[in-house]
């Protein structure tokens, strides 16, 4: 076996060995640029969902907040009517309130996920095309 220069790395053996088959020759530069485009990509998707998710919890926290604030000053104002019916129209108010803030919420956090989604999809979805009409330039040079 040859005895190889320890200045030789893996790559220049491996287009050595690319040539000595004549082999086409390869552009590593392209190929690496392609893989650090798609992992910029994927970087600022998940930079783009974490940020999403951050502002999702942050709402929720607020929603938290504003709930149990409402609640301390239901019954902080609260006065045992003498009347049973009073008693059941109050509590039924406050069950239809915390029921419609509730669905307000659940779909404003919904739409907040979805706008983050989209977000994060679109991005990785532009790199994707972007690589494949990469692919598809570098198959029309040859």
């Amino acid at each position: 076996m040859a005895r190889q220069t320890d200045s030789d790395t893996f790559l220049e053996m491996f287009s050595r060995f690319g040539r000595d088959l004549k082999v086409p020759n390869v552009d590593m530069q392209a190929i690496l640029d392609h893989h650090r485009k798609n992992l910029e990509a994927l970087e600022k998707s998940v930079r783009a969902s974490a940020a999403g998710a951050t502002s999702v919890l942050s709402r929720q926290h607020e929603m938290l907040q504003e709930a149990l604030r409402e609640a301390t000053q239901m019954a902080q104002n609260y006065q045992a009517p003498g009347n049973p019916q009073d008693l059941m129209t109050k509590q039924a108010e406050f069950a239809r309130k915390s029921f419609e803030t509730t669905l307000k919420n659940a779909s404003e956090v919904a739409d907040m996920v979805r706008r983050s989604n989209t977000e994060s999809i679109e991005i990785l979805r532009d790199r994707i095309r972007d690589a494949m009409a990469e692919i598809r330039a570098g198959y029309e040079k040859k």
